[in-house]
């Protein structure tokens, strides 16, 4: 038989998708509540549009304070029986949820590139790595409540860890759907129900993941969505006295509110914000596979995620042949149709955020960098909100485009002298999310990852994520871990308990006078 060409793969992407936007557009997208699907209190609606071609997608249920106050008090209601469901039992069912994920895998990846753009080669392993978060986390179900012993001389001390309660998710419109499982799988293994608050941008996949978990058989009320926007819904989930803690994937400006949101009723927070990500290249490195990791590292996921590489720092002996190949590079990166295998970058995600990338140009010309390759919109299939992947040479670090996170195919390169002076620059930004460090000298990639200001490290490597490691950044990049056990400690409340041996002196008070 013959091999299927591209074209045909397209096409195939293509058929497939079809059936799912015509379902769509006709039935819209409502709220998880309750394991019901429902309108907005309000009946207030809202239009999704595809960054492809700027068509309609659905409407989708506009939630208020009021359709929160439905969800929490379900899943308030529901967390009565969940947190006492067996370990066993909850791992089971979370199984069943990554099969059912893994069962429409191919739905989940069209569906996640028509509604943000994203290039189909990326979507195709979004929702695999979303039934790996869930898988997971339910064979972690069994630990969620383990402890220490720690005994003194006089009694057993031991510790446990119980669900904190019902809790708000408020996830990000890049890859949302493994992202949204990031939260929500670790939350549902420690016994918590929750409420979710999608994207407004990007609601397509998570009306699908509710219904994929209801399919699944998980219990009515333990996962509940309401669509909406942040100032709306996302605050009144924010400040809802009965959600005992918000995990947010997002803005650094946006978490600040949320902090400020929560705070009246105590609220436990846990953020993934942004970053302005080194990634520095010594002169003795693998030059041609640091190439490789900087350019996917920006411009894979249209440059579109929190841990994107957008700074190279390279070395100034070798500053001018490597900005040579990496140009040729960029220039022939493919700009495309997200549902095409061939593309590379896709459509951004919405209008207002390509105005924002497109802004950058401007600012790097007037703060005297040199816009080396792109600049520019792009004339895209479908006219939908692409752009040429930019990369700007002649920086230096306390430019805007050296300090200010762009979120898209924009790449801003900075030499630096030596060991120190690189360490200087990628510490001289307010966010430290993750730093990648390319060298042959494993000393120095030692004493640069220990002094870089940054939650993850990636020596010799571009991102690659290992479930069990923590998660997160330091500075503005956020609050907290996630991954493995640290996500537990985030989901649950740690209590200690003392056992008494029955020989130690209570002192006794209130006694008669002799």
């Amino acid at each position: 038989m013959d091999k299927a060409t591209p074209k045909d793969a397209f096409q195939a992407n293509r058929d497939r998708a079809a059936p799912l936007l015509a379902r769509l557009k006709s039935e819209g997208i409502g709220h998880m509540i309750d394991g019901k699907t429902v309108p907005s209190v309000s009946g207030q609606t809202f239009e999704t549009k595809s960054p492809v071609d700027g068509a309609v997608l659905a409407s989708v249920a506009r939630g208020h304070a009021e359709d929160i106050d439905r969800a929490a008090s379900a899943a308030t209601q529901a967390f009565k029986a969940w947190r006492e469901v067996s370990a066993a039992a909850r791992r089971k069912l979370l199984h069943r949820v990554a099969d059912a994920i893994e069962d429409h895998a191919d739905d989940i990846a069209v569906l996640e590139c028509i509604d943000t753009g994203q290039a189909h080669r990326f979507m195709a392993k979004a929702a695999i790595r979303a039934a790996e978060n869930f898988r997971f986390f339910a064979d972690k179900c069994g630990e969620a409540r383990d402890g220490l012993n720690t005994p003194s001389e006089e009694h057993w001390n031991i510790s446990t860890r119980v669900p904190i309660g019902p809790v708000g998710v408020i996830t990000p419109w890049n890859t949302p759907f493994m992202l949204s499982t990031w939260k929500i799988a670790p939350a549902l293994a420690a016994g918590c129900t929750v409420v979710h608050k999608p994207a407004e941008w990007s609601p397509v996949t998570a009306d699908l993941l509710a219904r994929l978990a209801k399919q699944a058989g998980l219990p009515d009320g333990v996962l509940n969505t309401v669509h909406g926007f942040g100032e709306e819904a996302g605050k009144a989930l924010t400040e809802h006295p009965a959600i005992k803690a918000i995990g947010f994937v997002g803005e650094s400006t946006t978490g600040s509110a949320i902090m400020a949101q929560g705070a009246p009723t105590l609220k436990r927070v846990h953020f993934e914000l942004g970053g302005k990500n080194p990634v520095i290249v010594f002169e003795d490195a693998d030059l041609d596979r640091a190439l490789d990791a900087v350019v996917f590292m920006i411009y894979s996921l249209n440059g579109e995620r929190c841990t994107s590489s957008s700074r190279l720092l390279v070395q100034e002996s070798i500053a001018d042949k490597f900005i040579e190949k990496l140009t040729a590079r960029v220039k022939t990166l493919k700009v495309g149709h997200p549902l095409d295998p061939a593309t590379e970058i896709g459509p951004l995600i919405h209008e207002r955020h390509l105005a924002k990338v497109c802004s950058y140009f401007d600012i790097a010309k007037k703060d005297g960098a040199t816009i080396a390759v792109g600049g520019k919109p792009h004339d895209g299939p479908g006219g939908g909100h692409y752009v040429q992947p930019t990369l700007v040479t002649g920086a230096h670090s306390k430019m805007r485009v050296a300090q200010e996170e762009v979120f898209g195919p924009f790449l801003t390169v900075i030499p630096f002298k030596d060991e120190q002076d690189a360490i200087e620059i990628a510490n001289g930004v307010q966010y430290g999310l993750t730093g990648y460090v390319w060298t042959g000298d494993m000393g120095r990639a030692l004493r640069v990852a220990d002094a870089l200001e940054a939650g993850m490290i990636w020596l010799n490597s571009e991102n690659v994520r290992h479930l069990p490691t923590p998660f997160g950044g330091m500075k503005a990049s956020g609050i907290g871990r996630d991954g493995g056990d640290y996500s537990f400690d985030f989901y649950m409340e740690t209590k200690h308990v003392s056992l008494a041996r029955g020989t130690h002196k209570i002192q006794r008070l209130g006694l008669p006078s002799s």
